[in-house]
C-alpha cells in the first residue's frame, strides 16, 4: 500500500504539485519572516541595551521617576562606592556608570566668535580607562570615521553627520554650554579627537561622547552619575534573570528612605520597550496563524479538487472492501508526506535566504531618520536553532488540516450505492 501511495504521488502531478508548492512557499515565508522579525527584535534589544538601557540599570529613585528627561540634578552621588558594591554582590554582570547630558555645542572662528552652533545629545562614559567595557559595548573601534579615540583629558568624539553640519573635524575646538548638577551655567572647551558613526540614527543625529571624568568636572558632578548600567557577561539579555535581579536588589534597599536611594530597573521597564517587544511577538504569532489558516484553505480546496478527480479510485477501493478509516488515514498519510517534503524544501530555501540577510542585511536608514528608538540602520535576519524547525509548523499543520477536512467526504459515501455509481 505504501508503494502504491508513493507511486500515485509521483506519477500524478496534479495530485501533489499544488499542495507541495503551497507548502514550500508557506514554509519559506514562515522561516524568513521568523528570522527577520527575530533579527529586528534582537537588533533593537542589543542597541537599546548598549546605548541606553543596559540589561539592568541602577538610578536614584528621583532620577528613575523622570529618567526620560535625564535630570542630572537628581543623579546618584557616591557612584564609586555603588559600582564597587554592585561588582562585589553581582559579579556575573559588568557594571559601568554613565551620564546623559544635553547642551549647546558652540564652534568658534579664528577670532573666538561663534561660527556655528547645534544642540547636542551627550553621553559620558569611561572612554580612557583600560578596564572599561565601553569601547566594546559601543563598538567604538569600528565606529570611528575620522580621527581617533580620546587619549587625553578634554578630548571628545562627535557624530560624523553632526560634525559635518557644524563644519568641524579632528583637532577642532568645541565649546559645551549646558547646566551643572546644581542648576548653574556650565561652559567647557573640548578638542574633537575624532568623529563617529554608530549606524543608529537615534545616536548619530547629535551625538557627543566624552569621558565621564571630564563631564563630572564640567557639570560639578564629582563622584556622581545619573545611571549605572549592568550587562550580563555570558549572554544577551535574559528577561527572567533581569527581573529576579531587580526584584532582589530593590527589596534589599526597600528600607532606605529618601528620593536618592538606589533603584534598579530592567531593560523592559524603560522607554516603553515592554509594549514594543510584546507587540512584535504578537505580530509574529498572528503572522504564523494567518499562514497556517491560508495554507489550510488552499490545501483544503486542493484536496476537494483531488477528491473529485479521485472519486472513482476511492469508490473502487471501498468496493474492494477497504475500510473507510484506513482510506481516510492513507489520505492523511499522503498529505503529511507532501507536507514533510515541502517543509524540508521550504525550510532549506528559507534558511539560505535568512543566512544571506544575516550577512548582508538591508539598509533602512532612510526610514529611521526621525526614529527615537535605538535600532541599527541595517536590519539583519537572525538564524537561531528554532529557525530549523519553525517552517514545519505551518507545513505539517496546514496539510493535515486540509486533508482532514477534504477527506471527510469519504465517510459520506454509501457502500451500498457503489455499484450503481459505477454503472452511471
Amino acid at each position: 500500500m505504501i508503494r502504491f501511495l508513493i507511486k500515485g504521488l509521483l506519477r500524478d502531478r496534479a495530485r501533489s504539485l499544488l499542495p507541495f508548492a503551497t507548502v514550500v512557499l508557506g514554509s519559506f515565508l514562515t522561516v524568513v519572516g521568523f528570522n527577520w522579525i527575530n533579527g529586528a527584535l534582537s537588533s533593537m534589544v542589543e542597541s537599546s541595551a548598549n546605548f541606553s538601557t543596559g540589561h539592568v540599570k541602577v538610578m536614584s529613585r528621583a532620577y528613575a521617576a523622570e529618567a526620560d528627561q535625564a535630570p542630572n540634578d537628581l543623579a546618584f552621588e557616591g557612584v564609586r562606592a555603588l559600582v564597587a558594591g554592585l561588582e562585589r554582590d553581582h559579579p556575573g554582570l559588568v557594571w559601568t556608570p554613565r551620564i546623559k547630558f544635553g547642551g549647546l555645542i558652540d564652534i568658534p572662528d579664528g577670532n573666538g566668535e561663534t561660527r556655528a552652533q547645534g544642540p547636542a545629545a551627550g553621553l559620558a562614559v569611561e572612554l580612557r580607562s583600560p578596564a572599561s567595557p565601553e569601547r566594546r559595548l559601543l563598538n567604538l573601534e569600528k565606529a570611528v570615521v575620522r580621527g581617533r579615540l580620546p587619549e587625553a583629558p578634554g578630548e571628545i568624539l562627535v557624530g560624523d553627520a553632526f560634525a559635518s553640519r557644524l563644519g568641524i573635524g579632528p583637532g577642532s575646538t568645541a565649546t559645551l554650554i549646558g547646566s551643572t548638577m546644581y542648576g548653574g551655567l556650565a561652559v567647557r572647551n573640548f578638542v574633537v579627537a575624532g568623529t563617529v558613526r554608530f549606524g543608529v540614527t537615534a545616536m548619530d543625529r547629535g551625538a557627543v561622547l566624552a569621558d565621564i571624568a571630564d563631564i563630572q568636572a564640567a557639570l560639578d558632578m564629582e563622584d556622581a552619575a545619573g545611571e549605572v548600567l549592568g550587562f550580563f557577561r555570558d549572554s544577551p539579555y535574559r528577561d527572567r534573570d533581569a527581573i529576579a535581579l531587580a526584584a532582589a536588589f530593590n527589596a534589599a534597599h526597600a528600607g532606605e528612605a529618601g528620593d536618592f536611594a538606589p533603584e534598579m530597573v530592567t531593560l523592559r521597564d524603560q522607554s516603553g520597550l515592554a509594549q514594543m517587544l510584546d507587540l512584535v511577538t504578537s505580530v509574529y504569532s498572528l503572522m504564523l496563524f494567518v499562514f497556517i489558516l491560508v495554507m489550510s484553505i488552499v490545501l483544503w480546496n486542493a484536496g476537494l479538487m483531488g477528491s473529485l478527480r479521485r472519486y472513482g479510485e476511492f469508490g473502487i477501493r471501498l468496493a474492494l472492501g477497504e475500510d473507510k478509516g484506513r482510506l481516510f488515514r492513507s489520505l492523511l498519510a499522503e498529505g503529511l508526506a507532501i507536507g514533510l517534503l515541502g517543509s524540508l524544501v521550504g525550510t532549506a530555501l528559507g534558511l539560505g535566504a535568512s543566512y544571506y540577510l544575516q550577512t548582508k542585511g538591508i539598509y533602512v536608514g532612510a526610514m529611521m531618520r526621525n526614529a527615537s528608538v535605538f535600532i541599527s540602520d541595517v536590519l539583519r535576519a537572525r538564524v537561531t536553532p528554532a529557525s530549523w524547525f519553525i517552517g514545519f509548523v505551518p507545513g505539517l499543520a496546514a496539510t493535515f488540516l486540509g486533508r482532514a477536512v477534504s477527506g471527510i467526504g469519504i465517510y459520506k459515501r454509501q457502500t451500498s450505492r457503489l455499484a450503481k455509481e459505477f454503472e452511471g
